[in-house]
């Protein structure tokens, strides 16, 4: 068999055995396994919330356990290890089946939510998501979240610290799918950062140390750069230089002879108007009465010439007839 098929086989199976333990110890509180296979056999490692009733009396379920894995999936000589949950809150299958089966009894779903993802909370969690998918309310299906501080949803912290579980409950209405994750107290992010205030630069990074000693950088950043100092004296002297800057008799003489000089060419301009203006010929009542006396004779006669004009085609008109 190829690698590729027997990933899948093994996968596969995987999935199986998940699915026959949850079955089988539902009550008991099921909360995950570990399947490692070694030379001596398989390896399981149960996790369940009352290991006494995985284990049963006398051992007689496990027992039972043990031959149902060699019989349906042909596991050679399993060995189950049964732990218990130490904190039931922060395992997610224990918390999907927990909420699954309180809203089968008839839990109002918001109530349900908010109370679930409070106690994952209160049990140290970094961060919580709920979410039930389903005919909640009525006989239209919805999807309600319920969040909690902080959560993953991809890349490798998604899949390897972000503990996932799901649940169904089965309802009158139809079921409803339970979705939860969980990321554990102390988990170790790839954004998360510290600093350690105790730690000795020396021993970290030696090189940096004699480097910042032998260049003396702390000084440099204590004083300023010379050259700096060089061009702002520099830039200091150009100016004195330019610009002399007056006193305050300067100043008020300076702006009295501003003052006179815009007035003189006020003045100026005002007597050159006046002079054009008096330049400028105005024509009088009289001499405008005159010409408008010949326009209307001059009107007269191109009207008396039309006329007559007019007149001789009339008259051609009818000798021709």
């Amino acid at each position: 068999m190829a690698d590729e098929h027997q990933f899948i086989e093994n996968g596969l199976q995987r999935s199986q055995i998940d699915e026959f333990f949850e079955e089988e110890l539902g009550r008991a509180g099921y909360g995950g396994m570990d399947v490692a296979k070694t030379p001596m056999g398989t390896q399981i490692v149960l996790k369940a919330e009352k290991p006494g009733m995985v284990i049963g009396k006398g051992g007689e379920n496990i027992r039972k356990v043990t031959t149902a894995l060699e019989d349906r999936f042909n596991l050679e000589d399993p060995q189950i290890d049964v732990q218990e949950v130490e904190e039931p809150d922060l395992n997610a299958r224990i918390v999907a089946d927990r909420l699954a089966n309180a809203l089968e009894r008839g839990w109002y779903f918001r109530k349900a939510g908010h109370t679930t993802i409070d106690r994952i909370m209160e049990a140290g969690a970094l961060g919580a998501e709920i979410v039930l998918s389903g005919k909640v309310t009525g006989a239209r299906s919805r999807v309600e979240k319920f969040n909690r501080g902080y959560i993953k949803h991809n890349g490798e912290p998604a899949e390897e610290v972000v503990d996932h579980g799901q649940g169904v409950a089965v309802m009158k209405l139809g079921t409803i799918g339970v979705d939860v994750k969980i990321i554990p107290p102390g988990a170790e992010l790839p954004d998360d950062f510290g600093v350690h205030e105790e730690m000795d630069p020396e021993e970290i990074v030696p090189d940096a140390v004699e480097a910042n000693e032998a260049e003396g950088v702390e000084e440099l950043l204590e004083g300023e750069p010379e050259d700096a100092d060089a061009t702002e004296e520099g830039a200091e002297a150009a100016a004195e230089e330019t610009v002399e800057t007056p006193t305050d008799d300067e100043a008020d003489l300076d702006e009295e002879v501003v003052e006179e000089v815009i007035e003189e060419e006020v003045e100026a301009d005002a007597d050159d108007g006046a002079e054009e203006f008096d330049e400028v010929d105005v024509p009088g009542d009289e001499a405008v009465e005159e010409e408008l006396e010949e326009l209307e004779e001059d009107v007269e006669a191109e009207a008396e010439e039309l006329v007559a004009e007019m007149e001789d085609e009339d008259a051609d008109e009818g000798g021709d007839a």
